[in-house]
């Protein structure tokens, strides 16, 4: 992307922002990346949404005034920009998932070698199952899970298990065998009450009772056994051989010369048994107690027609086995074909799967990353990756806490774990999410956008310094453009000074609204914004805001130095706080303080005589009345303003307090009291005690700065400044008693 051209009209508060990003004038070896200062409430959410709509295809508007028509035009270059290509970071979104963890952990080479193996192995499969779904009746994709019921592993060391089973020959008619009508969920719960098994017991007493009347069957050697060993002999030939078959009824021996001689025997013996009269009722018996519902109804009507069945219910479990071991034995070819397929695999799978384990591949950058940069009070693991990588399967992301007393390692998941943690630790988690999404589209070479909305923003100072050092790493991969939204000061300062070097200031913006909800994009410039007080310092000899600027600043490196009581200190108090001698103060009084503090101090551009407060308010009024002012980050502005507020403020109070007594500590506060404790019940006073709260909550901490903590002042609206100063001034225009 060379280009991105940013039109927007009445989405989400944003009146109207027209920007081109000019991303051409950046080395192209490395990322393009601008970073905002968008101050509170002035565009940062809301541009940050408008793009997230776009990435999601929803239409942009504003949500508070409804009528108003939006408009969102973005083009990549010459191009509408879609809505693939933008990737948005919110400062925080819990519910974001490892949605691209997956992508991240697929090794394409061994993952096309696992592949091309399992094409074979899935036909042969595929080819297998339909044919049993033939004969049992039960579809394709169900019979894995079926099989699963009756045996625990994979489906492949399950079909290996059945092996030895096919091989043994087992006679038993399956074509009459209705697979559903046994094995469904509502059988199966009546099949399992003990009532049933109590009545089916007694069925197996009495037909074992009758095996051993019988002449040629016993326990262990009933009518199926003998089937067998029938279909056997015959399909070996046995009696076309010329053999013969002695049966021995315990007295008397019976030779037999054929396998139909053989089966009439079998069957007239099995007749016998369960037309035994006895036998019969109780299995009447059964079916009049039990047979209620649509299902067992059916059951014992298919059990009626086929009573041979009827004792294999003693153990269903064993039953099921016997039932898909009988399918698959109907199907042997095939199932000897998809067995062998699989194990001519087996091997080259293995080897494979040993490389999926020990290979060190783009996840491990992302979890490294994250356990190596952010200070959080665990570790994450992914333990699956042979699985992820191989089978499609998704990533099983762990979560270790380390007893530090004994290295032992608490292993829990993202639930759990986010029960735990401190806000501050789960967005630290957040960033995990993040990680994977940036490092999914670099893997994949996709070109995009990403729009960071303050990220780092209440995060500690370690882990901010990590998200800016992830974002540096970012910059220098050429698929992506980004944007770096803040509204923290101190984050965007830092964003200058680590990603946006000297020679690209120029990407550096702020952004400004003005009073009609409109919003320009401006330069920020570069030393004034990285270190101000470099500025301050260059310009306070020849520029009254810088001089003026510079008095809080002085007065505090005079405490740092000498304390509160030395003169210099005092006398710079007295124009922080309207004292006695605040309006004769001029600058050739503070010469001397300005000379002992810092170097090069001569102010021979400047009127000496002239007054210090008279030089404040003629200076805040110039910053009022100049509507254009473009850099709401101006320091010396807000300085100035800050002033200015301040000293009108104590200036329109000490007009009208009754106790005169000087105030030698927080004297807007105090003295605020004074004036308010006199004019509480004075309704007329209260809109000027209302602008005077505002002024004792907004202007300490703007005036009482020093080179360490002064972003504060930077992240306050200059509007509000501004529309603070007017009112202070017109305070004097208000009745009073």
């Amino acid at each position: 992307m060379e280009r991105l051209t940013v039109k927007l009209e009445n989405c989400y508060g944003i009146q109207k922002l027209e920007h081109t990003f000019d991303f051409s004038k950046c080395d192209f070896s490395k990322c393009r990346t601008y970073a905002i200062y968008a101050p509170n409430g002035s565009m940062k959410t809301s541009f940050a949404k408008t793009f997230k709509d776009l990435s999601e295809n929803k239409i942009s508007k504003d949500l508070m005034f409804i009528n108003r028509v939006s408009s969102r035009e973005l083009k990549k270059d010459n191009n509408d920009l879609e809505g693939k290509d933008v990737f948005v970071v919110e400062s925080y979104n819990p519910q974001m998932e490892f949605k691209s963890a997956s992508t991240l952990l697929v090794d394409s080479k061994l993952r096309g070698e696992y592949e091309k193996i399992h094409i074979d192995i899935d036909s042969k499969k595929e080819m297998f199952l339909e044919e049993v779904s033939k004969l049992s009746n039960v579809k394709a994709e169900v019979i894995e899970n079926e099989i699963a019921k009756c045996y625990s592993g994979d489906f492949f060391e399950i079909i290996e298990s059945f092996e030895a089973e096919l091989d043994e020959k087992k006679n038993f008619d399956i074509s009459k065998m209705e697979y559903n009508v046994i094995f469904n969920e509502r059988v199966l719960g009546f099949l399992n009450t003990a009532e049933f098994k109590d009545s089916i017991n007694e069925y197996m007493r009495k037909y074992n009772d009758l095996l051993e009347k019988s002449k040629y069957l016993k326990f262990g050697f009933d009518h199926y056994n003998v089937s067998s060993i029938s279909k056997n002999l015959n399909e070996h030939g046995f009696f076309k051989a010329k053999h013969s078959l002695n049966l021995n009824d315990g007295e008397t021996k019976k030779e037999v010369f054929s396998n139909q001689e053989l089966e009439e025997i079998i069957q007239n013996e099995k007749k016998q048994i369960l037309q035994d009269s006895e036998l019969r009722k109780k299995w009447e018996s059964i079916d009049n107690k039990f047979r209620k519902n649509v299902d067992v109804k059916k059951l014992f009507k298919y059990l009626f027609d086929n009573p041979e069945i009827i004792k294999e219910l003693y153990n269903i479990d064993i039953f099921r086995k016997k039932i898909w071991s009988l399918y698959f034995a109907q199907q042997k070819n095939l199932f000897d074909d998809l067995l062998q397929g699989y194990r001519d695999g087996k091997e080259q799978i293995s080897i494979i799967i040993e490389k999926a384990k020990t290979q060190k591949n783009d996840w491990h950058k992302v979890i490294n990353i994250f356990n190596n940069r952010f200070y959080v009070p665990f570790i994450v693991k992914i333990e699956n990756q042979d699985d992820v990588i191989l089978k499609g399967k998704v990533p099983n992301i762990k979560f270790y806490f380390i007893d530090l007393s004994n290295g032992n390692e608490i292993r829990t998941g993202k639930e759990d774990l986010l029960q735990v943690l401190s806000s501050g630790e789960r967005r630290a988690l957040y960033i995990l999410d993040i990680i994977f999404e940036i490092e999914a589209r670099k893997k994949a070479n996709q070109e995009t956008l990403l729009i960071i909305d303050d990220l780092a923003d209440s995060f500690d100072y370690k882990n901010k310094y990590a998200i800016v050092q992830y974002l540096k790493d970012i910059d220098e991969e050429n698929i992506f453009s980004q944007i770096i939204l803040s509204h923290n000061f101190d984050f965007f300062r830092t964003v200058q000074g680590r990603i946006l070097d000297k020679n690209r200031r120029e990407f550096s913006l702020i952004a400004q609204r003005d009073k009609n909800g409109n919003i320009e994009l401006l330069e920020a410039g570069s030393r004034d914004v990285v270190s101000p007080f470099d500025e301050l310092k260059k310009r306070i000899n020849m520029d009254y805001k810088a001089l003026i600027a510079g008095i809080p600043f002085v007065r505090n490196l005079i405490e740092y130095r000498e304390g509160t009581k030395s003169d210099g200190y005092s006398l710079l108090t007295s124009l922080l706080h309207i004292k006695e001698n605040t309006e004769g103060i001029t600058i050739a009084d503070i010469y001397e303080t300005f000379k002992n503090t810092l170097i090069n101090i001569d102010f021979k551009q400047f009127d000496k005589q002239k007054k210090v407060l008279d030089l404040i308010f003629e200076k805040a009024d110039e910053i009022l009345e100049n509507e254009d002012s473009q850099n709401c980050i101006n320091l010396e502005n807000k300085i100035l303003l800050s002033l200015a507020i301040r000293l009108q403020a104590e200036k329109f109070m000490w007009s009208k307090v009754s106790n005169r007594d000087e105030i030698n500590n927080s004297q807007t506060g105090k003295l605020f009291g004074r004036y308010k404790k006199k004019f509480e019940n004075d309704t007329s006073e209260a809109p000027n005690i209302e602008v005077l709260e505002n002024v004792v909550l907004m202007t300490p901490e703007n005036i009482h700065l020093n080179s360490f903590m002064y972003e504060p002042i930077i992240d306050m609206s200059d509007w509000h400044l501004k529309e603070l100063y007017d009112k202070v001034k017109k305070l004097s225009s208000h009745p009073s008693t």
